[in-house]
């Protein structure tokens, strides 16, 4: 399908009113990295935590004080029994993190919070994302890291844990503050 002229010029606009290094960081594939902002970590943490474990660190963004990085592969060490913190590289390996955190929070007294984009037609939203305990849907878009624009996705929070409800998955909206 092609784009309509009106929807091109309208993200060339979009785009314009962006620095060039916030267009390079969103729109290639160099960094999957997105620093979560505090407020809305402030915000999931005071309605889910106290977190305890961020397995996804750079060693200098993490949430917590007990974290994982790069070199210490969060995907190869056990999160049980923690309150488990999650904001994952937003590239092709986001599927392995939500299997991990899937597979994790089925564990007792463990629960897994994740931020991650609202891609609901890829196939890791549909094998693991649709058997979460709940998924809220972020209203608006969150600026993420230092950035002053937004980010150009959707977002989603993910929560993973044993503890069932009897209502099934759970399906809402949160605010961004």
């Amino acid at each position: 399908m092609i784009p309509s002229r009106l929807a091109i010029e309208e993200m060339e606009h979009w785009e314009a009113q962006m620095d060039k290094n916030t267009q390079r960081a969103m729109f290639s594939s160099k960094s999957n990295d997105w620093g979560t902002p505090q407020n809305f970590y402030d915000k999931l943490n005071n309605s889910f935590g106290p977190f305890t474990l961020d397995p996804c660190s750079d060693g200098q963004n993490n949430k917590t004080d007990n974290y994982f990085t790069k070199e210490q592969n969060g995907l190869s060490q056990d999160w049980s029994g923690n309150k488990v913190f999650m904001n994952p590289p937003y590239g092709r390996a986001i599927k392995d993190w939500l299997k991990k955190a899937y597979e994790e929070g089925q564990k007792p007294n463990t629960t897994v919070v994740c931020l991650i984009p609202a891609r609901t037609d890829t196939k890791y939203w549909h094998d693991y994302v649709m058997k979460a305990q709940a998924v809220y849907f972020v209203k608006g878009r969150l600026k993420f890291g230092d950035s002053n624009n937004s980010a150009p996705f959707p977002s989603a929070v993910i929560v993973f844990t044993s503890a069932l409800s009897p209502f099934g998955t759970i399906m809402g909206a949160m605010g961004r503050e």
